[in-house]
């Protein structure tokens, strides 16, 4: 399986699409029953049954970014826009779920995972109230917040852009997209859920210029599947630490042109939305889904449907996949 998944390639027109007129479906979630849900930047979620047909949930505000689903049915949404993490009840109404941590206000959340345990893994991109300074001026003010027994608490700082974190299947790392750096961290995790001997897992910078990771998921083999946001692509590193690009929808000029504005500090968040592809525009997450756990959604934070297509390898089931 492993020679099989490193030469596991896609063309563009290998693509199916999910869904319709979303807005910025950004993180995806899947259920076993074939139903998937959005992040909405309208604000909110949008669920997409079985048979197609969608449904909104707003109430939350902001830009709703990553999702994690809960056993009783409810999401929890990392809000990028407001910074705080929100709860969506399976009955559609929302409230603030954590807006502080440690007597700090939280800003920029992007990601939440919970684990077997019930743990909730935060991922919070930066320090400053809005995401893009840390883009524009890259800079280690990232963090991860750890919500369990003991209460909220940071356990990890000091990340270039923190974005999609994620346990490996036996839960002994935590794996973190560290987006500025074009990369993924892995720490290892304590039974107290403190996180020790942070070091990089696979390339040390994924090789495509500005090869930003922004979201990742794994597979039932091991293997990280990774989106590249600005590449519009998505790639696999495998355990042994390769890593191959599966496709993409680059526009090399544009890119060359926003290092310059990054590099300068000129840069404007118009910049970074040039680099949209024909075909793809700005993809972020990947999701296994289907009854086989073998049907892939791709997140987007500029298109209006998931991209899909069939993977040769399951993913790894979520903690809710009952």
């Amino acid at each position: 399986m492993a020679f099989l998944i490193k030469e596991f390639r896609l063309a563009l027109n290998d693509l199916t699409y999910t869904g319709h007129d979303l807005a910025r479906p950004e993180s995806i979630l899947a259920q076993p029953n074939g139903t998937l849900w959005t992040s909405d930047g309208r604000g909110g979620v949008t669920r997409i049954a079985p048979d197609g047909t969608q449904q909104f949930f707003g109430g939350l505000g902001g830009e709703p970014n990553g999702l994690a689903m809960a056993d009783d049915g409810s999401i929890y949404v990392a809000n990028i826009g407001t910074g705080a993490i929100q709860r969506l009840y399976p009955d559609g109404h929302a409230e603030e779920f954590l807006t502080e941590v440690d007597g700090m206000q939280l800003t920029t959340a992007d990601f939440v995972f919970i684990d077997s345990k019930n743990r909730m893994w935060m991922a919070f991109s930066t320090r400053e109230s809005h995401w893009w300074p840390a883009a524009a001026r890259p800079r280690p003010d990232g963090y991860i917040v750890l919500l369990d027994e003991k209460g909220p608490r940071i356990v990890a700082d000091g990340i270039y852009f923190t974005n999609e974190i994620r346990l490996d299947a036996a839960e002994e790392y935590l794996y973190v997209a560290e987006t500025m750096m074009s990369r993924v961290l892995r720490y290892r995790v304590q039974p107290d859920g403190s996180l020790t001997g942070k070091e990089v897992y696979g390339p040390d910078t994924l090789p495509g210029f500005a090869a930003f990771v922004d979201g990742f998921t794994f597979d039932a083999d091991g293997n990280i599947w990774v989106t590249t946001v600005l590449r519009n692509g998505v790639g696999i590193i495998t355990p042994d630490g390769d890593y191959h690009v599966v496709f993409e929808d680059a526009r090399e000029d544009v890119l060359a042109t926003f290092g310059e504005k990054i590099a300068s500090g000129t840069a404007q968040p118009t910049d970074m939305l040039a680099a949209a592809g024909a075909t793809l525009q700005l993809v972020t997450s990947v999701t296994f889904g289907g009854p086989d756990l073998r049907t892939a959604y791709v997140g987007s934070l500029g298109m209006n449907r998931l991209p899909t297509f069939r993977s040769p390898v399951a993913g790894l089931p979520m903690s809710h996949w009952k």
